[in-house]
């Protein structure tokens, strides 16, 4: 009978770049100390806070084990060491990096950014060992941040492999300044340059974190990195227990919008480090790194901080009253323009966001909705009628602190949801069910009835719109025109029209490459009119009978209602302040 692995380990790896031009980081992983007759190395198949399986050892190259040790791949992720005899062993391995985003490894002749997950092998049953990493950065390379202990030059130390797994690393040549925040160092490490001004920049977020740290009541970190990759074009960000990785145009912080938006996206991810990193459901750690993690709750864990994270740039002075109710009526526009929001709830979209949300198709408006924007929908509902209820005593940063500090500061675990929702019904004297089961539910809740409790309304601004549509939206390369997208319920949708049809005339009218033709019909077609329309589908000519209908599309604005009472002024100067 072969013995598995049951010893604490030795875990060291060594990451070296001797060709970083053709994106290329050679890794050692050496362990000592064990007693058993084979180990099993693998490799994630996915980041936590990114709920995708990306199957990362698929950039894995030249597996070796030194000394002829005997060895072989037994899954996709997975290589079997067959130790017996062998107290220590030293693996080899190269990994290809040459994706820019926030959770994939990119490597070039300028810097290394690597994420763990897709770099660093664990051993199987043994995620709570210690590790250490050495870096022997490129030559032309000065800098190294990470959130993760130093211990000695270029090496680090994480007292298990979830801690190693959240904590990524920029090599390189990155600018490095740092700023005190609520009792916290915080380093920003920006890469590939910019149009951004340290001071301004330093003085803006230290006011989101200590605005963030006032709302959760305390801040769990000693030190904390801002790694910022500036790009021609870029966005999005990926957050971590000691640092976040944020994506954004260089040119982004010379531009008040574009600004804006970049604090919004720092105050989301920082509003993480407590909200999904530390107060969490219960399947989202500890993690299994082999496959997907299922849950229901990301509308809380998502909705809440996209809910929170204008909010807080509002709370901060940067937004004035209209730029941060434009932005939260968008939330809404975006959900209920998609018909997929009649068939998937945010609880769904949660828990399928492994093939939904992060695979989106062409047929996903019509099939499903973001479990960003619909959670923070009906976050802001819950705070209106926690304020409320309260008269302006209460709101929801009341709750999160006590489920912050109940469920991770106490119990040091995650929740369940209906122990999340029992809670926040102690801590506010309400119920709170219409929320929490319009989140598993189809349909919409009665909007303005919360919005009217503080004195305001969200109103569609399009319900008067006399416009006429088809139902699809269109491309155009060099003057062809192709559907890439067709509404549910619309014409085009019941008529038959298809993604990757070319529209090439219209009741005998050819389209012309400024679509002239086109908005002529729309223009002065008749609401229940039926088109004519010359179709090209996979080489072949058909013509279809369409019914052009009125435009479905909704755009929403949240305005004060003209008679606010006074308590309802006192109601809303405490929910946006």
């Amino acid at each position: 009978m072969i013995e598995k692995i049951n010893s604490t380990l030795n875990i060291h790896f060594d990451v070296s770049f001797s060709e970083p031009q053709a994106h290329y980081a050679a890794i050692k992983m050496s362990i000592s100390e064990i007693q058993a007759d084979y180990i099993d190395v693998k490799m994630p198949v996915w980041s936590p806070g990114s709920y995708l399986v990306r199957e990362y050892s698929k950039q894995i190259e030249r597996f070796s084990v030194k000394d002829q040790v005997e060895y072989e791949k037994i899954s996709k992720n997975t290589w079997r060491i067959y130790t017996k005899d062998k107290s220590s062993v030293e693996i080899n391995y190269h990994i290809y990096g040459f994706e820019v985003s926030v959770r994939t490894n990119f490597i070039d002749e300028e810097h290394a950014f690597i994420v763990p997950t897709a770099t660093f092998m664990y051993i199987d049953g043994k995620i709570d060992q210690a590790v250490t990493v050495k870096f022997f950065p490129h030559k032309n390379w000065k800098h190294l941040s990470t959130g993760l202990e130093k211990i000695a030059e270029n090496t680090f130390y994480a007292p298990d492999f979830d801690i190693l797994y959240d904590s990524p690393f920029e090599i390189g040549n990155q600018d490095i300044w740092t700023i005190q925040a609520s009792n916290v160092e915080h380093e920003f490490a920006m890469v590939g340059g910019g149009t951004y001004s340290k001071e301004r920049l330093s003085k803006d977020v230290q006011k989101i974190v200590e605005e963030e740290t006032r709302i959760w009541g305390s801040n769990p970190n000693k030190r904390y990195v801002f790694i910022t990759h500036n790009h021609q074009s870029g966005g999005g960000g990926l957050e971590h227990l000691n640092s976040t990785v944020l994506g954004a145009s260089r040119t982004a912080y010379s531009n008040e919008s574009t600004y804006k938006t970049y604090l919004s996206l720092v105050a989301h991810e920082y509003f993480h480090l407590w909200n999904v990193k530390r107060l969490r459901p219960k399947a989202l750690g500890p993690f299994n790194y082999d496959q997907e993690n299922y849950t229901t709750g990301l509308w809380i864990m998502e909705g809440f901080t996209s809910y929170y994270d204008n909010l807080i740039i509002k709370r901060c002075g940067f937004f004035s009253e209209k730029e941060y109710l434009n932005l939260l009526a968008n939330d809404f526009t975006t959900v209920l323009n998609r018909p997929g929001h009649e068939i998937q709830s945010a609880a769904e979209s949660s828990f399928d966001a492994w093939i939904k949300y992060y695979r989106p198709d062409e047929n996903s408006p019509n099939s499903g909705i973001s479990y960003y924007n619909k959670g923070a929908m009906l976050t802001v509902l819950l705070d209106l009628k926690i304020i409320a209820s309260s008269g302006g005593t209460k709101k929801l940063d009341d709750v999160l602190r006590a489920t912050y500090n109940y469920f991770y500061l106490q119990e040091q675990r995650g929740f369940e949801e209906n122990e999340f929702q029992k809670l926040t019904e102690e801590v506010t004297g309400i119920s709170v069910s219409d929320i929490f089961q319009a989140a598993h539910n189809y349909g919409e809740l009665a909007y303005n009835d919360y919005f009217n409790l503080v004195g305001y309304e969200i109103i569609n601004i399009n319900a008067e719109s006399k416009s006429l549509d088809l139902g699809i939206n269109m491309n155009k390369n060099d003057g062809i025109q192709t559907i890439t997208a067709v509404e549910r319920g619309s014409g085009a949708w019941d008529g038959g029209l298809n993604v990757r049809d070319e529209i090439i005339a219209i009741n005998g009218i050819r389209l012309d490459a400024k679509d002239k033709e086109y908005d002529y019909f729309m223009q002065n077609s008749v609401e229940g009119d039926y088109l004519n329309i010359l179709i090209a589908r996979d080489g072949k000519i058909k013509e279809l009978k369409i019914q052009i209908r009125s435009n479905s599309k909704k755009l929403f604005r949240i305005q004060p209602l003209e008679n606010q009472t006074e308590e309802q002024k006192k109601l809303a100067q405490f929910w946006l302040s």
